[in-house]
């Protein structure tokens, strides 16, 4: 056996996820989550399908939760996390090019808002992490790391 195969890890399960705030000159678009466990203001975004690129997942996800067609979406970070013996990958994206006709999906309400009413809104768990990412170039990663007492610490990078 080589060295190299030796320091391998066993891979992991991973489930990579997006999200995107897309912006509208002050106004931001918002997502009413409902009917989930994952509940709260946040933005739009899902999973990512097997074979599909990421930047394919979040103009794909967009449109169907809020019926608008993004253009150049820009990677601002990564929101990451363990869950049930899987590593969840959060992409988080922004973006101010789109077009289409806004309209809600059974994922939730959507809506335009000013960032200065989204911040005073219930937030979804995470969403004040994504906002500073999303706000700094400097910051780029957030990881959640969950210890067996529950206790939460959040390691920013």
């Amino acid at each position: 056996m080589n060295d190299d195969k030796q320091l391998r890890h066993p891979p992991e399960a991973a489930v990579f996820m997006n999200m995107c705030m897309v912006c509208d000159g002050d106004k931001v678009l918002a997502l009413d989550k409902t009917g989930d466990a994952y509940h709260g203001t946040t933005f739009p975004g899902g999973h990512v399908e097997p074979g599909e690129t990421f930047a394919d997942a979040v103009i794909r996800e967009i449109r169907e939760e809020t019926g608008l067609t993004i253009h150049n979406p820009v990677l601002k970070g990564i929101y990451h996390w363990y869950r049930d013996g899987a590593h969840d990958i959060g992409l988080l994206y922004r973006t101010g090019s789109f077009e289409g006709e806004l309209s809600s999906s059974s994922e939730g309400r959507v809506y335009w808002i000013t960032r200065e009413e989204y911040e005073k809104k219930e937030l979804a768990v995470g969403m004040g992490r994504v906002l500073q990412i999303m706000d700094n170039d400097d910051i780029t990663e957030c990881f959640m790391d969950v210890k067996d007492d529950g206790k939460v610490v959040e390691h920013m990078f």
